[in-house]
C-alpha cells in the first residue's frame, strides 16, 4: 500500500523548497510581488515602484528598469514549451540523442578531475551533471542571446505568471545591485534563464559557487563555476546520493490499473505483488524505497518508477519529460542500453491536438469528471479525471487520452443527448 506519511513528508518538503527558492536576502521582496499591467509603460512604473519601495538603488529603479523594453516573441514562446506540444517520444529522442550521449562522454573525461572533486564534496553522480548540461545548452553551445532582463520584465508583466517572475526580475537585480553580474552579461533564454546550466536568478543568487577559485561566480564563460554551482544545488535540495532517479519497468499483460493511483507512492514490494517487472523480466529490487508508477503515452508506451531524486529533478524544472530525459540521457552517459520504448512499436506515435486535450477536458467537466478550467493540457487533474472516468466504463485506466477514450466519451454524450430529446419530446 502507499506510504501516507511518505507521501506528506515529500509534499511538504516540495513546498517548502517553492517557498524557499522564491526568497532571496531581500525579504520585503515577498510582499506584493506581482507587477503585472497590459500597458507595458505601467507595469515599468510599477516594478520601479516596487523595486524603490524594497530598498534598491536610482541605478536600479531609474537606469536599468528605463532601458527595459519589452519582447513579444517571449510570450508566444511560453505558451508553446516543448513539454505541451511534443509526444513524450518525440522530446526524448531530441534530448536523449546519439550526439548528446557521445559529446557527453567527452565532457566526462575532459572534466574528470573536476568531476572527481564535485562528487567528493557534494555527492552527485557526475552523469547527472553532464545530463542536465547537456540539456540545457547541448554543453554550452546554446546559452541563449536574449536580454535575461527584457525577457523576465515582458513574463513579469503579463498576467499568467507574473508573481514568479517579479520574484525572478528583483532578485536579479539584487545580483545587478551588489555586483554579482553585470548588465552586460545577462543573455540567455526567453525565459530569463542564464549560463552553461541555465541558472534562474535566485537560484544563481542562493546557490552560487566559484568553481575555478579566481574570486568571481562566471556561469556564462567558467564551465567549473557553472558545474560546481549546479552541483551544490542539487545537494541543497535534497539529492541522495545513493539512489537512482527511477527505472523504466515492464507492466505484466491485464495490469489492474485500478490498484495504483497517480501521483502516489507504493512499496517496491507492493509494486512486485501487482507483477511489475524490470525491462529483462527480472524481478524488482528489495531496497526499501517508495516510487510511483508513471506513463507517459499510456499503456501502450513505456512505464517507469520514479523514485525521490526524481522529485529533485523536477525542483529544477517542473515538468516530467524534461525530469525522464535528465535521469535517462544521465544513464546512457555511463553504459545503459538503448531505451526500450524506442526499440519497439508500441509507443503511440500521434499526440492529441491543444483543440482535442481542451473539448475534452470540457466534456469531462460536463459528465462530472473535474478536471478544472480547459487549458488543452494533460496535467495532473486531466490525468485524474480520465482515469475516474476509465474506471467507471471499463476502460484501461491509465489516464491517457487515448482513442478508446474519445470514443467512449462520444458515445456516453450521445446517449445522454438522445435521453434529453426524448424526454422533452415526450414532455
Amino acid at each position: 500500500m502507499a506510504s501516507s506519511n511518505y507521501l506528506v513528508k515529500k509534499i511538504i518538503t516540495f513546498f517548502n523548497y517553492r517557498k524557499l527558492i522564491t526568497t532571496c536576502a531581500l525579504l520585503p521582496m515577498m510582499a506584493n510581488a506581482t507587477i503585472a499591467d497590459e500597458n507595458f509603460q505601467q507595469c515599468k512604473v510599477n516594478l520601479a515602484e516596487r523595486a524603490k519601495n524594497t530598498g534598491f538603488s536610482t541605478y536600479i529603479t531609474q537606469t536599468v528598469i528605463n532601458n527595459i523594453t519589452p519582447i513579444e516573441r517571449v510570450i508566444a514562446l511560453d505558451k508553446k514549451q516543448p513539454e505541451f506540444s511534443q509526444t513524450f517520444e518525440q522530446y526524448i529522442k531530441a534530448r536523449v540523442s546519439n550526439y548528446h550521449v557521445r559529446v557527453g562522454k567527452e565532457k566526462l573525461k575532459q572534466n574528470k578531475a573536476l568531476f572527481d572533486s564535485l562528487e567528493k564534496e557534494y555527492g552527485i553522480p557526475r552523469q547527472y551533471l553532464v545530463s542536465f548540461w547537456g540539456l540545457e545548452t547541448v554543453f554550452g553551445k546554446h546559452k541563449g542571446k536574449m536580454s535575461v532582463l527584457n525577457s523576465l520584465a515582458t513574463l513579469a508583466c503579463d498576467q499568467r505568471r507574473s508573481e514568479f517572475f517579479t520574484l525572478e526580475l528583483l532578485n536579479l537585480f539584487t545580483l545587478i545591485e551588489t555586483e554579482k553580474v553585470t548588465v552586460d552579461q545577462l543573455q540567455g533564454s526567453w525565459a530569463g534563464a542564464m549560463g552553461h546550466m541555465q541558472f534562474m536568478p535566485t537560484a544563481f543568487l542562493k546557490y552560487a559557487v566559484d568553481g575555478d577559485n579566481d574570486g568571481k561566480v562566471d556561469i556564462w564563460q567558467s564551465e567549473a563555476d557553472a558545474l560546481t554551482t549546479a552541483a551544490n544545488y542539487l545537494n541543497q535540495i535534497g539529492w541522495q546520493p545513493e539512489e537512482r532517479w527511477g527505472r523504466e519497468v515492464k507492466l505484466p499483460e491485464n495490469f489492474a490499473f485500478e490498484k495504483v493511483s497517480f501521483d502516489q507512492y507504493y512499496s517496491l514490494s507492493y509494486l512486485s505483488q501487482l507483477g511489475i517487472t524490470t525491462t529483462n523480466n527480472q524481478a524488482l529490487s528489495t531496497y526499501d524505497i517508495q516510487a510511483e508508477l508513471y506513463l507517459p503515452s499510456g499503456y501502450k508506451g513505456p512505464a517507469y518508477l520514479l523514485y525521490p531524486n526524481f522529485n529533485v529533478i523536477m525542483t529544477w524544472n517542473l515538468s516530467k519529460s524534461y525530469a525522464l530525459s535528465v535521469g535517462l540521457l544521465a544513464n546512457k552517459l555511463v553504459g545503459a542500453n538503448g531505451l526500450e520504448f524506442l526499440k519497439g512499436e508500441q509507443a503511440l506515435k500521434n499526440r492529441f491536438s491543444y483543440k482535442e486535450m481542451k473539448n475534452l477536458q470540457s466534456q469531462l467537466n460536463t459528465l462530472g469528471f473535474e478536471t478544472g478550467k480547459p487549458d488543452g493540457i494533460w496535467g495532473p487533474k486531466s490525468r485524474d479525471a480520465i482515469r475516474s472516468f476509465q474506471l467507471a466504463h471499463q476502460l484501461i485506466a491509465d489516464g491517457y487520452p487515448n482513442t478508446a477514450l474519445f470514443s467512449k466519451i462520444k458515445s456516453v454524450l450521445d446517449k445522454s443527448e438522445e435521453k434529453t430529446t426524448k424526454i422533452d419530446y415526450q414532455g
